[in-house]
């Protein structure tokens, strides 16, 4: 069984089908909230709304539901392959719809960023300028790209060959990877959501005998370790694949900008947004999963 969670470097989130796995509770939301200080003033919607242009999360919410409709088809097949149909792409679509993504992101990344003061002056200015725009496109285009899992699998080959060679680019974006806390951060969002998932099953009934949280957390925790393989499994081929136009200077760039204090609050209220996204989607899927398995309508 396979549930989605998010990656977030910073400027975006992936999608990802991963074994069914579970944390305890310090959730990157929660952590987030502590260091960034939940009770300054919040930056205000419009802001909010024009850093995400900015980020060209229009272009990220498209891609999240396409590999959402794909996931859709996925669980279909592993779970009730004699009762997929158009009614279920039609609850998945729906579950996956762009503007309602895009709509609790801005909100839970509007209460992370409050009170980000000079901080948010530097993120724009950053993810603004020439380089920021490129990274940012490279990372959207090499996310759909990795959809085609011919793609997928030369990128993994690739980033073997490169690891391999070792290098300049392999220890930046091995650094890369530590200085943003990709892995860790990644590990949590998809126990987060594939909880989240064992929850929307249970709470409609989709098990024989009710199951109690601890249940599911023990369940789900096992499965940790792979989750944790495929997350980096993954993420390296992906993050070599969406560089490899940039220059060795520009890659140390981006880098050095998510060192700093500034760089460090977008990634965590960035983590901590996907949580909220991606905790309700998962939770969706699983009610509309158990009511698809009981043949009810959904």
């Amino acid at each position: 069984m396979s549930a989605p969670f998010a990656f977030a470097s910073l400027g975006l989130s992936v999608a990802l089908g991963l074994g069914l796995a579970l944390a305890p509770v310090a959730t990157g939301a929660a952590r987030a909230q502590v260091s960034l200080g939940q009770e300054a003033p919040a930056i205000g919607g419009a802001r909010v709304s024009a850093l995400t242009d900015t980020l060209m999360m229009a272009d990220v919410m498209a891609v999240m539901r396409d590999e959402g409709l794909k996931y859709g088809q996925t669980l279909a097949t592993e779970m009730f392959p004699d009762k997929a149909g158009a009614q279920w792409d039609a609850v998945v679509a729906l579950i996956y719809d762009s503007a309602t993504m895009r709509s609790r992101f801005d909100a839970a990344l509007e209460q992370s960023l409050a009170g980000a003061g000079a901080d948010l002056d530097q993120i724009e200015e950053f993810f603004g300028s020439d380089l920021g725009q490129t990274v940012l496109r490279l990372e959207v285009e090499a996310r759909r790209a990795l959809m085609d899992e011919d793609v997928e699998d030369a990128a993994k080959l690739a980033w073997e060959d490169l690891r391999a060679e070792g290098g300049a680019r392999v220890d930046a974006l091995t650094r890369f990877v530590e200085t943003n806390d990709l892995i860790e951060s990644n590990v949590m969002g998809a126990m987060n959501a594939n909880l989240a998932f064992y929850r929307g099953m249970s709470e409609s009934g989709a098990f024989p005998q009710e199951m109690t949280e601890e249940q599911m957390l023990a369940d789900v925790w096992g499965q940790e370790p792979d989750v944790r393989a495929e997350t980096t499994d993954w993420l390296f081929p992906f993050l070599s694949l969406a560089y490899q136009p940039l220059s060795g200077e520009e890659l140390e760039a981006y880098i050095a900008f998510s060192a700093t204090q500034a760089g460090r609050k977008l990634n965590a209220a960035l983590f901590a947004a996907y949580d909220v996204v991606f905790t309700q989607i998962s939770y969706d899927l699983g009610r509309a999963v158990s009511s698809q398995m009981q043949g009810e309508d959904i």
